[in-house]
C-alpha cells in the first residue's frame, strides 16, 4: 500500500512535469474507479494542471483552480508516466513490480484502469494490480469534498505537527498501539510499513493499547513518527515514479525484515499477524522477549 513518503513523492514529480499542462483526453477503462459518476474526469478535458498535492495518501491535480481531480490509490493502485510515443513494453515498470530484482523486460506491467493525456504529448496511467478495485477517483470543487480526506486525522509529516496532536490521538484509546498509527482518521498517511519503522523506532510493542502508555512513551512515539515520516520524505524526493518502491523496501530496517538480525540490537526480527496481514517486530527491542501471534498461512513477510 502506498504510504506518505511515497506520495510525496509522487506529487512532487507530477507537479513539476503537469504543472501549466492542458489535459487533452481522459479514458476510463473500468467505470468502477470513478466515484463522482455526475462529474466524470471527462470533463477536465480543456483544462490547465495548476498544482498537485498530498492529502494523506491520496493525491490532489487541481485543474484551472476551480476543479480538483483526487485520486485514492488505495491498497494496489499507483500511477505511470508515459511519454509520447512509448510503448508499454517502453514505460518503465511501476512500484507494484515486486521487491526482489527482477528484470524489468520480465515484469508483467499492472493493468491501467485510468488514461489521463496532456498537450505534450504524455499521458498519466493510473494502475491497480489488485485482484479487486482499489483506485479510487473523484472530481469535486473542494478536495474536502472527498469523504476519506474530510476525515483525515493530522499527518505528521505536516511542520505544525505536534506533541499535544498526537496525545489527542493516543491518550485514553484502548486500540492496539500499530492500529491506532494506521487508522486515517488518526493520523494521516502511515500504513503498515512505516508503522512498523516507526514502532521498532520508539521501542515500543504493536500491540499494546495505546492508552498504556506513559508520558516518556509518547514522547518517544512522538519523535520515532516524526522522524520516520519527515526522514523517508526526504529520502524518496526526487526518486522516479517507478523506482520508489525499490527505495522504501531497500530503506527498511524492520519491515519486510523477517527472519534478519535486528539493526539495534542484534536479535531475530519476526512475523505476527496483524488484521488481515502481516507485519514485523523485534522481540528483544519491542516486547520484551513476548513472541507474537504468527501468520497462520504463512505468507510471504512484509505484506502492505
Amino acid at each position: 500500500m502506498p504510504e506518505s513518503p511515497e506520495v510525496q513523492a509522487l506529487a512532487d514529480e507530477l507537479g513539476e512535469r503537469l504543472r501549466g499542462r492542458a489535459i487533452t483526453e481522459v479514458d476510463v477503462v473500468e467505470f468502477r474507479t470513478i466515484k463522482t459518476r455526475a462529474r466524470p474526469p471527462a470533463g477536465l478535458v480543456g483544462e490547465q494542471v495548476t498544482d498537485v498535492a498530498r492529502h494523506g495518501k491520496l493525491i490532489d491535480l487541481t485543474a484551472d483552480a476551480s476543479q480538483h481531480l483526487v485520486v485514492s490509490l488505495g491498497r494496489h493502485g499507483w500511477a505511470r508516466w508515459r511519454d509520447e510515443g512509448a510503448g508499454v513494453a517502453d514505460a518503465a515498470v511501476d512500484e507494484h513490480a515486486g521487491d526482489s530484482a527482477t528484470p524489468e523486460s520480465s515484469v508483467e506491467p499492472p493493468p491501467t484502469l485510468v488514461v489521463i493525456d496532456f498537450d505534450d504529448g504524455g499521458s498519466l496511467e493510473l494502475t491497480d494490480a489488485g485482484s479487486w478495485v482499489s483506485l479510487g477517483c473523484w472530481v469535486v470543487d473542494e478536495p474536502v469534498d472527498v469523504p476519506a480526506v474530510a476525515k483525515l486525522g493530522p499527518d505528521p509529516a505536516d511542520p505544525a505537527f505536534s506533541r499535544e496532536d498526537l496525545d489527542r490521538v493516543i491518550v485514553g484509546r484502548r486500540k492496539q498501539l500499530k492500529a491506532v498509527l494506521q487508522d486515517q482518521e488518526s493520523l494521516a498517511g502511515i500504513g503498515n510499513a512505516y508503522s512498523d519503522e516507526i514502532l521498532h523506532a520508539a521501542q515500543l510493542s504493536p500491540v499494546v493499547h495505546a492508552s498504556a502508555l506513559n508520558d516518556a512513551e509518547r514522547e518517544r512515539l512522538f519523535e520515532a513518527t516524526v522522524g520516520v515520516i519527515s526522514s523517508a520524505i526526504e529520502a524518496r524526493h526526487g526518486v522516479p515514479i517507478d523506482r520508489l518502491k525499490d527505495a522504501k523496501v531497500a530503506a527498511m530496517r524492520v519491515h519486510g525484515r523477517a527472519g534478519e538480525p535486528c539493526p539495534r540490537c542484534g536479535g531475530t526480527i519476526r512475523d505476527f499477524a496483524f488484521a488481515s496481514t502481516t507485519a514485523q517486530y523485534c522481540p528483544t527491542c519491542q516486547t520484551g522477549g513476548e513472541l507474537l501471534p504468527e501468520p497462520s498461512d504463512r505468507s510471504p513477510s512484509g505484506g502492505e
